[in-house]
């Protein structure tokens, strides 16, 4: 590896007309030791054809993979076995970095002698809303339990790759632990693993990384199977391989996706309930078998828990009235 270098994966999938700006905002970082791994994943339209003249033009910094698509971890996973550099990081192949994010997160790592830096991040809507996560600007050092618990908890650490600098050593057999057929949430899994092997990581508070919001992003997607089990598949294997001082934070993550997931399903049109009754039946035993639990939760999951558990149906006529009238659905 070399030294100080970081490396940075872009995994791309038809994004033809968003790449550029997300690698010149790469190209453009103040910290200057970096080399760019982009990763087509099998794209359809232009993206491979665009990546390959942009990487023509930068030979020096920038190279190119193509694969067959298989989803964002394999593309990833390629990009990390291609990577020179001492610390990696992650950009998707839509958003934008600031220029002086990398200066920053290596700075710290530096500083605090930390195996991940990380810091906030900013959602940017298409009608030019921006929610700010959070900007405070305040410094979180965190030991191994700490990032775990925080990743948990997921109010103080995102659970994206994106906003994060790590130590290249921490990929070392990750490999072989990750499920790559997961396609939703696969990043809280990988950061598991990672903040897992991690002695320290370093949060600072500020918010370079611009998260972009299109209607045909992946954080956009209908409700199917995967974005149902998914989630729920990964905080079980979380709470299957935490250590045991962490195990009610794991379990108290694990009820809180369970109990989203069957508001999800309860609260979407009448077809698609039809369609996942199924799904949605396991969903509510899968929280019923964990219900000597619920006392983990916070007030309002725990309510939402126990009338699931309890008054099913009065629950879903509720769920379904506050949705409509006064919460924006989570799946359009």
């Amino acid at each position: 590896m070399i030294k100080d270098l970081i490396s940075v994966v872009v995994p791309v999938y038809n994004l033809e007309n968003y790449i550029i700006r997300t690698l010149d905002s790469i190209l453009f970082q103040r910290y200057k030791n970096i080399e760019i791994i982009v990763v087509d994943d099998g794209s359809t339209d232009n993206s491979a054809k665009v990546i390959d003249e942009y990487a023509q033009k930068h030979k020096d910094v920038v190279k190119t993979l193509h694969i067959k698509n298989s989803g964002v971890s394999v593309a990833r996973m390629h990009g990390v076995l291609a990577a020179k550099g001492d610390w990696i990081g992650f950009i998707d192949g839509d958003d934008v970095v600031e220029p002086d994010m990398y200066e920053r997160l290596i700075a710290n790592a530096k500083k605090y002698e930390a195996d991940i830096s990380h810091c906030g991040y900013q959602m940017v809507f298409p009608d030019g809303r921006i929610n700010y996560f959070h900007n405070t600007d305040k410094t979180r050092i965190q030991d191994r339990a700490m990032g775990i618990t925080d990743l948990l908890d997921g109010s103080v650490v995102e659970p994206g790759m994106w906003n994060k600098l790590y130590k290249s050593s921490l990929f070392l057999d990750l490999f072989n632990d990750i499920d790559m057929n997961i396609k939703i949430n696969e990043d809280l899994l990988w950061n598991y693993y990672l903040f897992r092997k991690s002695q320290k990581s370093i949060f600072e508070d500020f918010c370079p990384y611009h998260y972009m919001i299109r209607t045909t992003s992946a954080s956009r997607q209908k409700l199917n199977k995967n974005l149902i089990f998914d989630p729920i598949k990964v905080k079980k294997y979380i709470c299957d391989s935490i250590d045991e001082d962490l195990k009610n934070a794991a379990t108290a993550a694990y009820l809180n996706t369970c109990i989203n997931v069957y508001s999800t399903i309860a609260c979407a049109d009448k077809d698609v309930r039809k369609t996942f009754t199924y799904e949605k039946n396991e969903v509510r035993q899968a929280i019923i078998n964990m219900k000597n639990k619920i006392s983990l939760l916070g007030k309002k999951t725990k309510l939402l828990g126990n009338i699931i558990i309890y008054l099913p149906v009065l629950f879903d006529q509720m769920y379904r009235f506050y949705s409509k009238h006064f919460q924006n659905k989570m799946y359009e």
